[in-house]
């Protein structure tokens, strides 16, 4: 079986301080996987890495067999790749269906073409109602997202990238800020993503995070010091250590 993700030793410095020190880890398709680790972990850095944003100094990247590794942004969201981030990046001014409809232009021709009026494609606004209503947010598609909370921006988020129909999805803390009704309604979106789509996701709050997660994978000052199901990985004595700190 082709893996979703194949990472082989990865690494990268910013001014002299390693900051992913060859990194390597491999997800299965339809895996729910989780990153945890310290702040100053370099987990963020490893979903840049991923993504496309920032350049390895070494290593290879692989989604579903095709090396990446090299490959810009836009690229790897045609490879099946999406994610979103810890800073929501949504235009504040624009409605929830039209920020949806930027993310479904992605993966069409019709985003060369700078001078297409997005309203005279209905077919596009159907679908971006359609993805806000998955995320419980259909009745609000023509607010605008500065008018919403930001639990709904960050529903808007995932269906964002759930637009892009990913094989691999990447959520960087999308729990973090909510309040505890939010993030179980969050929380419960993601649980029923599909199979057909991996997730690899950044969390700090470890009941959340073990209640998600198959495979753990936790990472210090840059490394992967410990790896395995959730079991092994909250027993181990290297999770205990920096963790609990004994």
């Amino acid at each position: 079986m082709t893996a979703a993700l194949e990472i082989k030793g990865l690494r990268k410095s910013f001014g002299g301080i390693a900051v992913t020190q060859d990194v390597s880890l491999t997800m299965q398709p339809g895996e729910r996987r989780l990153v945890i680790g310290p702040n100053g972990a370099g987990k963020t850095t490893l979903f840049g890495l991923i993504g496309g944003e920032i350049r390895p100094d070494s290593g290879s990247i692989r989604i579903f067999g095709e090396d990446v590794t090299k490959l810009p942004v836009r690229a790897r969201a045609r490879s099946g790749l999406a994610r979103t981030y810890q800073i929501i990046t949504l235009f504040p001014k624009d409605t929830l269906a039209h920020n949806v409809v930027l993310g479904l232009l992605a993966l069409l021709p019709l985003r060369l073409d700078a001078r297409t009026d997005l309203a005279r494609h209905a077919a596009l606004h159907d679908r971006a109602v359609q993805l806000l209503d998955g995320v419980g947010l259909a009745g609000k598609a023509l607010h605008r997202v500065c008018d919403v909370s930001y639990g709904e921006q960050r529903r808007v988020e995932l269906a964002l990238g759930l637009a892009q129909q990913p094989r691999l999805l990447l959520l960087d803390e999308p729990l973090a800020g909510l309040s505890q009704d939010e993030r179980v309604v969050v929380q419960r979106l993601i649980a029923q993503v599909p199979r057909e789509t991996a997730i690899l996701m950044i969390e700090h709050d470890m009941d959340v995070a073990l209640e998600f997660a198959e495979q753990i994978t936790v990472l210090h000052y840059g490394q992967v010091i410990v790896e395995g199901d959730r079991r092994t990985v909250v027993n181990h004595p290297r999770t205990r250590e920096i963790y609990l700190g004994h």
